[in-house]
C-alpha cells in the first residue's frame, strides 16, 4: 500500500492527506514499491510515463502529461573528456521540473484538488502553473520579488496568479505557510511525489546507456529536488537488480550560497548557517534547504562530494556553452562549471553524466547583459 511516511518518527499517512509534513515536524517520504517490466517499457512512447509501474499514480485517467521526459542524452567533450549530458532544458516549460510537476499535478487531480499554491524561485512555479492549467486546476505561485522577468511572465501566461514576496527565497517559503491551511500545497520540496517525478531522469539515463548506471552523476543542488530524485531513481533500479552499481552523486553549489557544501566540509549532518550573497544561479540560491540532512546523507552514502563554483566560473561556463550551441540558464552553467572541477580530480575512465536543467530563454534579459561584459 502506497503511503506517506514520516522520515523522523515513522508515522504513516494515507495518500490524499492534506498535511504536508508530520505533526512531529518530520518531512514526508513515500512508501512505494516500483516495478520495471523492461520488455514492456521498451515498447512504449518515449516519455517519462513509459515507467508507469514505477510511478505512484493509481489511475491512468489521472495522468496530466505533455509527453515530458526521455530528453536526448548527448556526448559533449568537457576538459578533454567525453561526458553524457541530459538535455532537460528541452522539456515543455524549459526545465527538468516538468518531471516532478507532471507527477505531482497528476496526484492532485487524482485526489480531486481544485486549487493549489506553490512557492518557487521560478522554474518549479512555471512547471506547476503549466500542468495545473492543463489539468484545469486553479493555481497561485509565490515567488521572490527579484525573480527573472521571463519566468514571471511565463507563470502568468499559464493563467496562474503570481504573488511577489519581498526578500529572500526563505521569506517566500515562510509567507506561503500562511496559505497552506486552506489550499493544497503543491510543494516541490515538501511533497515527495515531486521527487518521484524527477527520479525518472535516473531511469532514462540508465536506459539510454543500455540499462547501465554511470560512475558519477553531476547535478546542481539548492533544495535538492533533482539530486534526491536521482538518488531515489538509481536506488530503485539497483534494488530491482536492473543495474549493478550506484553512481557517485556530485553536488554543485554556487559559492555565494553554499550551505550544503559548507556542511559537507565541516562533516555536519544538516546544512550549515551561511551569510548568503546574491548569485546569478537563482535556481540554487537556497540558504536553508528543508531537506538538507537528506541531501547530505544521499551524497555521502553514494561516495560522492560537493563542489563549489564562483560567479565568474558560472558566467564563463555559460558563455562557453552558448558558443557550443547550448543556450542554458545560469544553474545549468553552474553545473557544468562544477563538472569541470570534478573531471580534473577523478579517474579519466569514469563514465560521467550530467544535465542541462533549464533553458536560457527563461533569463534571456539577464544573460544578454552578461554577454556584453
Amino acid at each position: 500500500m502506497t503511503s506517506f511516511i514520516c522520515s523522523k518518527c515513522g508515522r504513516k499517512f494515507p495518500l490524499g492527506s492534506k498535511a504536508f509534513k508530520c505533526s512531529c515536524g518530520g518531512l514526508f517520504d513515500l512508501k512505494f514499491e516500483p516495478h520495471f517490466p523492461i520488455a514492456n517499457i521498451e515498447q512504449r512512447p518515449h516519455n517519462m510515463w513509459r515507467y508507469r509501474e514505477a510511478l505512484p499514480i493509481e489511475s491512468d485517467r489521472s495522468i496530466v502529461t505533455m509527453s515530458e521526459g526521455y530528453t536526448p542524452l548527448i556526448e559533449e567533450e568537457i576538459c578533454g573528456k567525453n561526458v553524457f549530458i541530459k538535455m532537460d532544458h528541452l522539456l515543455p516549460t524549459g526545465s527538468y521540473k516538468d518531471r516532478g510537476a507532471s507527477l505531482l499535478v497528476s496526484y492532485a487531480r487524482e485526489h480531486q484538488v481544485s486549487s493549489l499554491v506553490e512557492d518557487s524561485s521560478g522554474n518549479a512555479g512555471c512547471s506547476i502553473a503549466a500542468y495545473s492549467a492543463r489539468a484545469g486546476i486553479s493555481c497561485e505561485i509565490f515567488v521572490p520579488d527579484h525573480t527573472s522577468v521571463g519566468k514571471l511572465r511565463q507563470i502568468e501566461a499559464y493563467g496562474s496568479k503570481v504573488r511577489l514576496v519581498e526578500g529572500s527565497r526563505e521569506d517566500v517559503s515562510r509567507k506561503i505557510l500562511e496559505q497552506t491551511k486552506e489550499n493544497f500545497y503543491a510543494s516541490h520540496v515538501y511533497n515527495p511525489l515531486f521527487l518521484h517525478g524527477t527520479k525518472t531522469l535516473a531511469f532514462e539515463i540508465c536506459e539510454q546507456l543500455g540499462w547501465k548506471s554511470p560512475g558519477a552523476i553531476v547535478v546542481p543542488v539548492g533544495n535538492g529536488t533533482l539530486l534526491l530524485g536521482a538518488s531515489i531513481g538509481f536506488g530503485e533500479l539497483y534494488s530491482a537488480g536492473i543495474v549493478d552499481h550506484l553512481p557517485k552523486i556530485i553536488a554543485v553549489q554556487a559559492e555565494n550560497c553554499a550551505p550544503l557544501l559548507r556542511a559537507f566540509e565541516m562533516n555536519q549532518k544538516d546544512s550549515a548557517d551561511v551569510n548568503a550573497e546574491a548569485t546569478v544561479s537563482e535556481g540554487i540560491a537556497i540558504e536553508k534547504p528543508v531537506r538538507g540532512a537528506q541531501i547530505l546523507k544521499a551524497v555521502r552514502d553514494s561516495g560522492g562530494t560537493f563542489v563549489g563554483v564562483s560567479e565568474q566560473e558560472i558566467i564563463e561556463t555559460w558563455k562557453e556553452m552558448s558558443k557550443r550551441g547550448h543556450f542554458v540558464e545560469p544553474t545549468s552553467a553552474a553545473t557544468i562549471a562544477g563538472l569541470k572541477k570534478y573531471i580534473s580530480k577523478t579517474d579519466p575512465n569514469e563514465t560521467i553524466a550530467s544535465v542541462f536543467t533549464g533553458h536560457g530563454l527563461k533569463t534571456a534579459c539577464e544573460l544578454f547583459s552578461w554577454n556584453k561584459q
